[in-house]
């Protein structure tokens, strides 16, 4: 555990971790009424990659689907990192900032694949002037706090003076850095990451308004907003536009090359899109990424993958399912064709392809 866990640990939370699937839930997951409400949840699971230097930048935007050299300060993007046949081995969230007054770009994806994420990254950096570490465990980044829900605006403005304006806005101050995603069951979500001092003595005073989370509840959360994640499971699974990567801003069509982008420009030009991440109610708890799903019109091969899924706090799961856009009419189950059923509920945004 990181003294961030221990702490709160010892903070009066009840704390459990499930091993199947790293759900950290304080005694129960939460369910959608409790987050559209309000939560703080305490986000363990992510790792940060600090990538800095004068070309970090310009060495970052040679090698991921996103424009990295435009990143401005006040703004966080998705991007993806391909392979050369263009399929993602990791997605990430990342921002701007200053460290020790060189440019740095920050990327956050699961800590499971971050090792070697990091070292594969940095075997193309040759004689680039950017260097890569580990920046989880920096004392400035240690606590991460994911807050949404109608009161959360309100509660985490006592302690952050300037809260972003939009999704994919960032803010940053002596209360570390504050990113606005978008938006899950009607309001906004922030990702507050600062250091353990500054999110201990906040967190006491935020439990008593809003509903106290783990992992679980961010990621139904990040569910029920569309955005998806790879993770160990999904690695080399999707091209972009298969997870929606680019319906969020996380693909640049009109940049430069990097790993796989023939691929990823071949499947926007060339012919209609017929395959998308859908999100889905699952009655079975245990549903993780990486499950495939099944249509009972075509029983013997898969139609589609489970990319993301968190329990719902009613029984069952809710996910991010990729899967073909011909079968989102049909019956579809989870495991087989004879497992527990999906039901689809809408997105928070219209699948259609982006045209530029």
């Amino acid at each position: 555990m990181s003294n961030w866990t221990d702490h709160l640990a010892t903070h009066g939370a009840r704390f459990h971790l499930d091993e199947a699937t790293q759900v950290e839930d304080f005694g129960a997951p939460l369910d959608g009424d409790a987050l559209a409400a309000g939560f703080v949840a305490t986000v363990t699971d992510q790792g940060l990659i600090a990538v800095a230097g004068e070309e970090a930048a310009k060495f970052l935007h040679a090698q991921l689907t996103n424009d990295v050299e435009h990143l401005q300060q006040t703004e966080a993007r998705f991007a993806g990192f391909c392979t050369p046949k263009g399929r993602l081995q990791a997605s990430f969230l990342m921002w701007r900032g200053l460290d020790a007054g060189l440019d740095t770009v920050y990327l956050q994806l699961p800590r499971a694949i971050q090792p070697p994420l990091q070292k594969r990254l940095s075997m193309f950096v040759l004689r680039s002037k950017a260097k890569l570490r580990d920046a989880t465990d920096e004392a400035p980044f240690m606590a991460v706090l994911g807050l949404g829900g109608a009161k959360a605006h309100a509660a985490l403005g006592r302690f952050v003076n300037t809260l972003p304006a939009a999704p994919m806005g960032k803010t940053s101050g002596e209360f570390g850095t504050v990113l606005r995603l978008h938006d899950a069951f009607g309001a906004p979500r922030y990702l507050w990451i600062a250091s353990c001092e500054a999110a201990s003595a906040a967190l006491p005073v935020l439990k008593q308004e809003l509903a106290l989370g783990g992992n679980q509840a961010w990621r139904l959360a990040t569910i029920h907003a569309g955005e998806p994640q790879v993770s160990a499971a999904t690695q080399e699974q999707f091209v972009p536009q298969m997870i929606n990567l680019e319906l969020l801003g996380g693909v640049n069509f009109k940049k430069g090359c990097y790993p796989g982008q023939e691929i990823v420009a071949r499947t926007k030009y060339l012919g209609k899109i017929k395959r998308r991440a859908a999100l889905a109610s699952i009655e079975n708890a245990a549903a993780r990424a990486g499950d495939e799903v099944f249509s009972a019109a075509d029983p013997d091969q898969p139609c589609g993958m489970v990319v993301n899924a968190a329990p719902n706090g009613r029984g069952g799961a809710d996910a991010l399912v990729e899967i073909k856009l011909a079968a989102l009419g049909e019956d579809v189950h989870l495991g087989s064709a004879s497992g527990a059923p999906l039901r689809f509920l809408p997105m928070p945004y219209c699948l259609d392809a982006i045209d530029d």
